[in-house]
């Protein structure tokens, strides 16, 4: 079983400075007001009047309803959390701390729709090869599961330093892991051959800052990762299909599965593991935090300069650290 075809050096090169430049993208664009302004609304109009209209239309790898729905939730995403983050009287309004969870969720249930529309289609679909099956419908149980183990958005807080960054303390490694698993079985479940780039290079990219650059900050990461690679192979589709650097999915059954059943596993422990905690600490996951005393989520708090925690823009203290 191999989860890909032949990888050309030139490939495997590219897949580390794909990595590279999201990362790098994500660092410049959570830098400060404009930034952002630039990044998700200047340079998507420009995209969206002058070339996706082009590239990403009926035919192209790109050109389903699912990549155009996709690129613009992924940028509502960031605007979103660019208002949490620079707007004090949003930042401070508990309903506003609804909106990360949705969108988030929304997201998940957009690709659990995809993956089981998949599961009954075969062969090239709108210019990508399809080998639909049980997996799918697998997958999409595990992200529906990702999506109910989605808590703790009451401690959402925007840090307090220079760089403003929208802080989850909850969402912790459990659950990014259980989420890259589920969401790197989709893309190589329904658009396998640019799982290579955008369920491998993409998930490392938002995954890496969350634990070594900025600890809780992961759907932020997430968010303008994504939102930069959409735009980007909406606009250069042929990258991922049939350039020098493209990489085809073995679609081999077996591995299909293999990724599948991983993903729901990983998924299924978190869901028990969580509803474990709800029960034996009496915990109201609707309004509560639910990993305050473990030391994964204590490292989150101590690790962003000047933070105080809390369910709004540091009005709650944390629980105690130390």
């Amino acid at each position: 079983m191999f989860l890909f075809g032949d990888i050309s050096w030139q490939a495997a090169v590219m897949w580390f400075v794909v990595l590279a430049a999201l990362i790098v993208l994500n660092e410049i664009s959570r830098r400060g007001k404009v930034a952002g302004l630039v990044m998700f609304i200047g340079v998507p109009l420009l995209l969206t009047v002058f070339v996706w209209p082009h590239t990403a239309g009926s035919g192209s790898s790109t050109g389903t309803w699912f990549h155009w729905v996709k690129v613009y939730s992924a940028l509502a995403g960031c605007l979103g959390f660019w208002l949490i983050r620079y707007v004090p009287k949003l930042s401070r309004n508990r309903w506003m701390l609804l909106f990360p969870p949705a969108i988030l969720a929304i997201n998940i249930t957009e690709a659990v729709i995809r993956d089981f529309q998949v599961s009954s289609m075969n062969g090239m679909v709108d210019g990508v090869y399809m080998v639909g099956g049980a997996w799918n419908v697998m997958n999409g149980v595990a992200g529906i599961l990702n999506i109910v183990t989605i808590c703790g958005w009451v401690g959402i807080y925007v840090s307090r330093d220079r760089f403003a960054d929208m802080i989850w303390p909850d969402m912790l490694w459990f659950w990014i892991i259980a989420y890259d698993l589920w969401n790197f079985a989709y893309v190589y479940n329904c658009v396998g051959d640019h799982s290579f780039y955008a369920g491998a290079a993409l998930l490392i990219s938002c995954t890496i800052p969350a634990f070594f650059l900025r600890r809780g900050a992961w759907l932020q990461h997430r968010a303008h990762t994504l939102a930069f690679w959409m735009m980007f192979t909406m606009a250069v589709p042929s990258f991922v299909t049939d350039s020098v650097f493209s990489v085809e999915s073995s679609h081999d059954p077996a591995a299909l599965f293999t990724v599948s059943a991983i993903a729901l596993a990983a998924n299924v422990a978190v869901a028990v593991y969580q509803v474990h905690r709800v029960v034996t600490r009496r915990l109201r996951p609707l309004r509560d935090e639910l990993y305050t005393d473990l030391p994964a989520y204590r490292r989150v708090v101590e690790s962003i300069p000047g933070s105080t925690g809390g369910a709004v823009a540091g009005q709650r203290e944390p629980a105690p650290v130390g």
